[in-house]
């Protein structure tokens, strides 16, 4: 006896949901990798700076650094306290 499929993912509608999928995750994976790299970007500009110009380029390398990670992470960045670890996933 023959498998019973769904004519769904037969055909047009197959290949469609195929091409959307293959899209979204690759979207997804290149998003991933650009954040990543722009982050570990931020944070080493933020420390070479720190490390550069001592107590008085630290404001300016700590928030480097801050925005590297919340880039890497994902989350949006907002005016406010950062020292609050994010996952990205707050409500307001």
């Amino acid at each position: 006896m023959a498998p019973i499929s769904s004519d769904n993912d037969q055909g047009a509608t197959g290949a469609a949901k195929f091409l959307t999928s293959t899209v979204g995750n690759t979207v997804g994976g290149l998003g991933r990798t650009i954040g990543g790299v722009v982050g570990a970007g931020g944070r080493g500009l933020g420390q070479t700076i720190t490390s550069a110009t001592g107590s008085a380029g630290k404001p300016v390398g700590e928030t480097l650094e801050t925005l590297g990670n919340e880039v890497e992470k994902g989350a949006p960045v907002e005016g406010g306290d950062s020292s609050e670890e994010s996952d990205g996933m707050e409500v307001d």
